[in-house]
């Protein structure tokens, strides 16, 4: 278990930085997020995605995998990649304050 801190703020992350505690999630560790993904904003289609993983978390117990984001979302897989560069998995589920999806690399 690893801690990051930021805006005073403290998170507990597993070794690939993703929250431990699906309840720690705020719009500061978004904001973390943003900046370590290197997106200049977070547009109203990224808040589309994190609202939408969180409600299917929330609903299962569990991230939706990778395949199944874009039944989620409604957006095509290529349009994720370009909101969360590093991934949907990575990037989408980790600013969402969702653990990491099965099958992700």
């Amino acid at each position: 278990m690893d801690t990051l801190e930021f805006n005073g703020q403290t998170y507990q992350v597993d070794a690939e930085g993703f929250l431990l505690d699906y309840t720690q999630w705020d719009a500061n560790w978004v904001e973390m997020v943003r900046i370590k993904e290197d997106l200049d904003e977070i547009t109203e289609d990224h808040e589309e995605v994190l609202r939408l993983l969180r409600a299917y978390h929330q609903e299962r117990g569990l991230p939706p995998r990778v395949r199944d984001m874009t039944a989620v979302t409604g957006f095509k897989l290529k349009y994720i990649y370009e909101l969360f560069p590093s991934g949907p998995g990575k990037g989408a589920c980790r600013m969402a304050g969702l653990p990491k999806p099965e099958g992700c690399a």
